[in-house]
């Protein structure tokens, strides 16, 4: 199926490895040109290196309101415009119990995980109002909708997320801008590798039987019994971001295996 964005501009965030490498790869193949961020300028050269077609390589900490300024511009600078935005960029953050973690913990993951989005947000969307067309998703998850209560801090950064992009979907359609967040589960990413790995050490087993015995103990809705893909992730995103979806807009979309036992978001 032809997505209709070839020839259009995306900036990735978080584009070294994981769900926003497997994004910029799957975008590049449909002929949009990419342009790939991360904090790492080395990691995301290599990564920009390998893209059919053109991209950008640009580090950007997206704590920082003028450094994503930097990104957007000298992206619009390179290729004339931004139509999309992918932002990917997150942490796991500080863990344990949601009353004895500290006020710096819950400013850690609201400041990369909730600001940085509404940052990315202010730089890049005036750009997509001027071109009357624009697609902006962000990376949410299974928290936002499912909390578990050692990640307090995370839930409650990507659960403000989710609200935020819900929102800002109703000020921006008009504009021809659609917003939307897509919503992974357990996927096969440097984040749930530590965590396996931890789960490892802790129960003194191999990985692969961390890896069954959480999915047995604390995801049962994933029936397949396994990680999700990054690919599976970016085919998702990929739809959102293209013309077939012009009718898709303010949706929290699941990708999680069925992780989210609910029928509502």
């Amino acid at each position: 199926m032809d997505l209709g964005i070839a020839g259009r501009v995306a900036i990735v965030t978080g584009g070294v490895g994981g769900m926003g490498q497997a994004t910029a790869e799957l975008l590049a193949r449909e002929g949009v040109r990419i342009v790939l961020s991360d904090r790492d300028q080395d990691a995301i050269d290599g990564v920009a290196a390998k893209l059919p077609g053109e991209s950008l390589a640009i580090a950007a900490d997206v704590t920082r309101q003028e450094d994503v300024d930097a990104l957007v511009r000298k992206a619009a600078d390179r290729f004339g415009t931004v139509d999309i935005v992918v932002h990917t960029s997150g942490i796991t953050g500080a863990k344990g119990d949601p009353l004895e973690l500290t006020d710096a913990d819950y400013a850690e993951a609201w400041s990369i995980d909730f600001m940085s989005a509404v940052r990315m947000a202010r730089a890049a969307i005036p750009l997509m109002r001027q071109g009357g067309w624009g697609r902006f998703v962000c990376i949410a998850s299974e928290n936002a909708i499912q909390p578990y209560w050692e990640e307090a801090t995370y839930n409650t950064a990507k659960a403000s997320l989710v609200a935020f992009i819900k929102g800002l979907s109703y000020r921006e359609a008009a504009n021809g801008v659609l917003c939307n967040t897509v919503a992974p589960a357990f996927i096969e990413t440097a984040m749930t590798d530590a965590m396996m790995k931890k789960r490892a050490e802790e129960m003194n087993v191999s990985f692969d039987e961390a890896v069954r015995s959480f999915l047995d103990e604390e995801r049962p809705g994933i029936v397949q019994k396994r990680r999700g893909k990054p690919d599976e992730v970016a085919a998702a995103i990929a739809l959102l971001v293209s013309d077939r979806a012009s009718f898709i807009n303010g949706v929290n979309l699941r990708v999680d295996g069925g992780s989210v036992i609910a029928i509502q978001n």
